[in-house]
């Protein structure tokens, strides 16, 4: 099996050569050969069934003829052909498990790969994007550290009750936006929506707060 998923790795890289321009539309990816009758959905149940059952061809397959639209899919939400190559790949793993439990009753079998790439490649995209703000953010006063000693605890200690007086000179609206996306971790997406405020309104916020932070904690350390 492991055999297998590596020779799917590797037939992916021949396409990638293919020029831009080139039409990539759903019914070309489907349908890329024109002599060819379009598959019925009967078919394709027929497939997962196989794959379902352990038949490794089934799945090859499958692959073959709905793996480059899994790609383009997930080159477009990462907008990078490796991490593409490698989830293209991941996809594919997760239909030769899922398989048993695919129903046709919930959807038809290229819509329930299609979800599966997209859930993929989404989970990618705020996995970089968590990984990003927290690079961009390890030097902010906001970033706590672990004391090593007894003078560093009564320090941190400090800085804590210095930073909870600092969070007193922001509104209401740009605390809730910094404590959503640092102390719980969000993405500026993620704010906006759990906020229901436009992702431009959060990150102005999010700004404005954090420079007030900036100049509130600056002010009382030079008073110290």
């Amino acid at each position: 099996m492991t055999a297998l998923f590596a020779a799917m790795g590797a037939a992916r890289r021949p396409n990638q050569d293919r020029p831009q321009c080139e039409t990539t539309t759903l019914g070309d990816l489907l349908y890329a050969n024109k002599a060819k009758a379009p598959v019925s959905e009967k078919e394709w149940v027929g497939l997962v069934q196989s794959i379902a059952e352990g038949d490794q061809l089934a799945l090859q397959a499958l692959y073959t003829q709905t793996h480059r639209m899994v790609f383009t899919l997930i080159v477009r939400i990462t907008n990078n052909r490796e991490t593409a190559e490698e989830l293209t790949v991941d996809v594919f793993h997760d239909v030769w498990r899922r398989a048993p439990a695919y129903e046709p009753a919930g959807g038809s079998v290229v819509g329930w790969i299609m979800n599966q790439a997209r859930s993929r490649a989404i989970d990618r995209v705020r996995f970089e994007q968590r990984k990003k703000r927290v690079n961009n953010h390890a030097d902010s006063p906001l970033t706590p550290t672990a004391p090593s000693g007894p003078q560093e605890a009564l320090d941190v200690s400090e800085q804590g009750r210095l930073l909870r007086h600092a969070l007193q000179v922001l509104t209401p609206e740009e605390r809730q936006a910094i404590e959503a996306a640092f102390f719980s971790e969000l993405t500026y997406c993620e704010v906006a929506t759990r906020l229901k405020q436009p992702l431009g309104t959060v990150k102005t916020r999010i700004r404005s707060g954090l420079g007030k932070l900036r100049q509130a904690l600056a002010g009382t350390s030079k008073g110290l």
